[in-house]
């Protein structure tokens, strides 16, 4: 028992020291930037109007993933093919390389002269400098999360409940809508929960492929650049405690998702 004590109280300092290292610099920023600064601030049109880019074109770049992440998620966690692989891989490269090397290679493809941003700027789509090019940047590197989460959901559902479904008359579509998705839609609750968030914090490969409009941590790493700790601090907590409320409020929701969804399965089962 002594042993045993021993080793928790040993695990149980080894986490305090890594929860100090993430809430402290968090707490010092917050709480070391005077409340009147941060009204002042958060008044400026500047700053307001780049935390709303920041969590609309979030927003909109995990939409899009879920409409085109979804299905391949499926597929990927039911069907064996040639490559499959290889397209898991795939999927995990925007989190392996530099966000800054994602925007150049964003930017070879969406470029004005580029044969996507071609094609887009027939339909008056334009993404260098504008909201477009913000989301595809935000959309690119945090996929991932969605995809991968989604897809280990999928993985967790019994196959048998959907073939039940199929033996009963369900089309697979029918049984993709009706069964399997509502089934994980924990899991895609989460996998959105980890892209938007991921795509709030992004700064390389958007400041690559649309400077302008400044998204917040745009917008902080210019005033930090131009005028100092003392002008960026106060956007940077104000960002911090946006995403932290939105976040807490957003993460009990799925965790009420996430009990009701338990008491179907058992009640499936």
């Amino acid at each position: 028992m002594i042993k045993k004590a021993w080793f928790e109280l040993i695990l149980s300092f080894l986490g305090i020291l890594l929860l100090f290292f993430i809430a402290a610099p968090v707490a010092k920023l917050i709480f070391g930037v005077e409340p009147q600064v941060l009204i002042d601030t958060v008044k400026e049109e500047e700053v307001y109007s780049s935390i709303l880019l920041t969590f609309s074109a979030s927003l909109v770049a995990t939409l899009i993933s879920i409409l085109l992440g979804v299905p391949l998620a499926y597929l990927l966690a039911r069907k064996d093919f040639f490559g499959k692989s290889f397209v898991e891989s795939l999927i995990d490269i925007p989190v392996i390389i530099p966000h800054t090397a994602a925007g150049i290679a964003l930017l070879t493809v969406f470029g004005h002269r580029f044969f996507l941003g071609r094609f887009f700027s027939i339909f008056g789509i334009e993404f260098v400098g504008e909201f477009a090019g913000i989301v595809v940047a935000m959309m690119f590197v945090s996929m991932p999360f969605l995809v991968n989460e989604v897809k280990e959901g999928f993985r967790s559902i019994d196959v048998k409940l959907e073939k039940v479904a199929r033996s009963l008359g369900s089309s697979p579509a029918r049984t993709f809508f009706r069964v399997s998705l509502p089934l994980n839609f924990n899991h895609l609750i989460s996998g959105s929960l980890m892209m938007w968030a991921r795509g709030l914090s992004e700064f390389g490969a958007v400041i690559i492929l649309a400077y302008h409009p400044m998204t917040a941590s745009v917008l902080i790493y210019e005033r930090f650049t131009s005028f100092g700790l003392k002008y960026s601090s106060p956007v940077a907590a104000i960002m911090v405690i946006t995403s932290l409320i939105v976040f807490i409020f957003l993460t009990l929701i799925n965790r009420k998702n996430s009990i009701e969804g338990r008491e179907k399965e058992n009640e499936l089962d």
